[in-house]
């Protein structure tokens, strides 16, 4: 190969991963920066945008507190990630599905689920999962990417069954790499289902950096090989998150098939709170991604408006810790789990084997 037609084929593969677009309406400093798209949102929206946001920061907080005093188990915080989760779910219907990771539980809670349920499902119990009638969503999964094949199988049986629905799932940045994500979106493609495919790149996964996990130019390019689109958002941008899923839900809704959203974000503190993330990041870039907070975006961007201010925030704060406190206490009410109850629950015909294996444990925890 000569050096021009080596050039002309390196060529080719920089204009294929530039070929995803990028969107971003609001800065670092809270102002419009995209003329040709505008937030579709009304005054009234946004605050109420906002209070979300909010909500979801406090929220994270509070529950690392809670972890701290060993209220919960290992949480794995979201601190950075808010607005990739909720910005987005803001853009979907109460009846859309959300199908949600392990570090996903706070667009759970805003979709409906008991914040107590939250609280049991860090601790282990099975009644986490017992959710109220009305609400649109499974537990988080644990097991990276089994998410993505559900949300596919479930957004075609929406696209079958002529719903008005979208199945809506997360995924990390790590989690792209896995068989189960380009098997979920490769038959989302093939059967056109409604579903839409949320990747929140915050640059790590627990501790290996995104160019160690993946060769691709970006990751909503390995949307491509499925024949369905991929867009880049800036994860640090609550009104371009919103107006992008907002797209994409009626993209897939005409009929189009799925949707890849890749959002840039960052995970502010640990994978979990047993991980130490010193040890793989330096505290420059850390700071660096503090400075692009989106509270500190929305904050500058609403009160240039006359939209928000620090009374209006300290009240969400405050109405938030008190919800997550007396979710606190109602979890430990809760009765204590059994491992005949446990057992039980593994399958809805018991094996031969765990039949006598609850028998045994239900005469042990009668004694």
């Amino acid at each position: 190969m000569s050096k021009h037609e080596f050039k002309l084929f390196t060529d080719m593969v920089k204009k294929s991963q530039e070929a995803i677009p990028y969107v971003q309406i609001l800065d670092e400093e809270g102002k419009i920066v995209n003329k040709g798209m505008k937030s579709s949102l009304t005054d009234e929206q946004l605050v109420e945008l906002m209070k979300t946001l909010v909500w979801g920061r406090t929220t994270n907080e509070r529950l690392i507190l809670a972890g701290r005093q060993g209220r919960i188990g290992n949480l794995p915080p979201s601190e950075g990630q808010e607005a990739s989760q909720l910005a987005t779910l803001f853009a979907m219907n109460k009846t859309d599905f959300v199908l949600p990771t392990y570090r996903d539980m706070i667009p759970l809670v805003n979709h409906g689920m008991p914040m107590k349920n939250a609280v049991l499902w860090y601790r282990g119990h099975m009644a986490a999962n017992i959710y109220p009638e009305g609400v649109h969503g499974l537990p988080p999964q644990t097991i990276i990417g089994s998410q993505i094949i559900q949300a596919a199988g479930l957004g075609y049986a929406y696209k079958r069954d002529e719903k008005d629905q979208v199945s809506f799932t997360y995924i990390g940045d790590g989690g792209s790499s896995q068989g189960d994500f380009y098997e979920g979106i490769n038959f989302a493609g093939v059967f056109n289902s409604q579903t839409v495919f949320i990747v929140q790149n915050n640059k790590y996964g627990i501790s290996v950096p995104r160019e160690l996990q993946s060769k691709a130019g970006t990751l909503a390019q390995k949307a491509a090989a499925a024949g369905i689109p991929g867009i880049q958002v800036d994860g640090m941008d609550p009104l371009a998150l919103y107006e992008a899923t907002k797209m994409a839900r009626e993209y897939t809704m005409a009929g189009n098939g799925p949707v890849v959203i890749e959002t840039l974000t960052y995970r502010f503190g640990a994978h979990t709170l047993s991980d130490d993330p010193t040890r793989y990041r330096s505290q420059e870039e850390v700071d660096a991604w503090l400075a692009k907070d989106f509270l500190i975006r929305m904050r500058s961007y609403l009160g240039e408006k006359g939209l928000w201010n620090e009374d209006m925030e300290q009240e969400v704060i405050d109405a938030t810790t008190q919800e997550v406190n007396e979710a606190l206490d109602l979890a430990d009410k809760e009765p204590k789990m059994k491992v005949s109850q446990l057992l039980k629950n593994v399958y809805e015909v018991p094996t031969p084997r765990i039949e006598k294996e609850i028998a045994m444990y239900e005469a042990k925890e009668e004694n």
